[in-house]
């Protein structure tokens, strides 16, 4: 690296990789901090790069170009392919990035924005180095046990709750390398299947996808890259480059979402079998007995599931619903009670435009999730589903009860 270069990092974390005739500057970046975003546009303004690659994948890249996407947010589609809880977790995970750089008065992934722009403004091609988004979700969900996701489940709540302020100082030590693997390590023992899906495995990927995008130039030429990541994956993306092999297969081996297994696809048709089958019980014993069994099905699943659309404030229709829907839902593996009542709520509250305009900065606060009529549907499907998994099993308990 030349001496200009040297002195335009500025202190900021970077790693240096040359393979096959490439030479990769990874810049390590915190996605709220001032700093990063000036770095970037300071090194890309050098005219010294070939190309610039950022850590997006194409729909968080088109989100991030065009402010207005979520106006072609399908409410009816996400419920009905079950992609309303995904949706609702990513739009959590933003919100807390975006009351962090509200308090500096800088948007979030100003250093992926400004690199956008510079890059365009240079003429310089951009490489999305990322997995796609919804694959790491899956993949990550598809290791954690019950308690673990509810766990996740819990932190995500709890992000919209807090307002804990930090410092722009504790912002900038984001960037630093130590605290960093001291950070990761511990929430590596934490939670290693975590630490595997959205760190280990994205630093593999992105390596490999560096790899992939830029191939060994001419014997006789030099070509530079500039990599802007977080920079929690800078010291294992540079392992991961230095020492990738076969990115093609990498990235195809990483972008697999393993099957749900055969234990958790029975569980539904497992309880379909156990209800049906103390229904069969209740009722060859007497048709009082019977009737009494489903009395507390409906009453208790559809009541839990309809107190939880109350409790997300829907429309008094839509609370209906879920008193008749849930006892339904629940004996059916395909489907949810918070898809009926989503669906729902979307039919009787329609979002306006205003709304899906509106929705980023929204959720950014409790009160907007319920004010926003497109993410209120998503508190409603969240509230009533939670409703109608207690249900079922306070019913099921229930019944054993009843039949014993």
């Amino acid at each position: 690296m030349n001496d200009e270069l040297r002195d335009l990092f500025a202190g900021e974390p970077v790693e240096h990789v040359h393979r096959n005739g490439v030479d990769f500057d990874l810049l390590g970046t915190a996605h709220v901090s001032k700093a990063s975003a000036e770095a970037v546009e300071r090194l890309l303004d050098s005219e010294q790069y070939d190309a610039v690659a950022i850590e997006l994948c194409k729909p968080r890249y088109l989100a991030l170009k065009d402010q207005n996407q979520w106006r072609q947010l399908n409410l009816f589609t996400l419920l009905r392919e079950g992609k309303a809880g995904m949706m609702m977790a990513s739009l959590a995970l933003s919100a807390y990035q975006r009351r962090i750089a509200e308090q500096f008065g800088i948007e979030p992934g100003a250093e992926m924005k400004a690199a956008i722009a510079s890059a365009e403004r240079h003429g310089l091609p951009v490489q999305l180095i990322d997995r796609d988004i919804g694959i790491t979700l899956r993949r990550a969900r598809s290791r954690l046990s019950w308690w673990q996701r509810w766990i996740m489940v819990n932190g995500l709540i709890y992000s919209l709750f807090s307002r804990e302020e930090i410092s722009e100082d504790d912002v900038e030590k984001l960037k630093e390398g130590d605290l960093l693997t001291q950070t990761f390590a511990e929430f590596s023992e934490a939670s290693p299947e975590l630490f595997d899906a959205l760190i280990a495995e994205r630093d593999q990927f992105m390596a490999a996808r560096l790899i992939q995008e830029n191939p060994a130039p001419a014997k006789t030429a030099r070509r530079r890259v500039l990599a802007v990541l977080g920079a929690g994956h800078l010291a294992g993306t540079s392992r991961a480059l230095a020492d990738e092999q076969l990115p093609a297969e990498t990235v195809s081996r990483l972008n697999d979402v393993p099957p749900v297994t055969r234990l958790l696809k029975a569980v539904p048709w497992i309880i379909l079998a156990a209800v049906l089958t103390g229904f069969a019980i209740g009722f060859s014993r007497s048709p009082e007995l019977g009737w009494s069994l489903i009395a507390t099905w409906v009453l208790i699943n559809g009541g839990l599931s309809a107190l939880g659309a109350l409790c997300a404030r829907a429309h008094p229709l839509t609370v209906l619903t879920a008193l008749v829907a849930a006892p339904l839902t629940s004996l059916n593996p395909t489907i949810g009670a918070g898809m009926v009542t989503g669906a729902v709520e979307a039919w009787l509250r329609k979002p306006r435009v205003g709304d899906f305009e509106s929705l980023r900065d929204d959720v950014t606060k409790l009160s907007g999730w319920f004010r926003n009529r497109v993410s209120h549907v998503f508190v409603v499907f969240f509230l009533s589903n939670v409703g109608s998994a207690v249900g079922t099993w306070v019913a099921g308990f229930r019944m054993v009860q009843q039949l014993l």
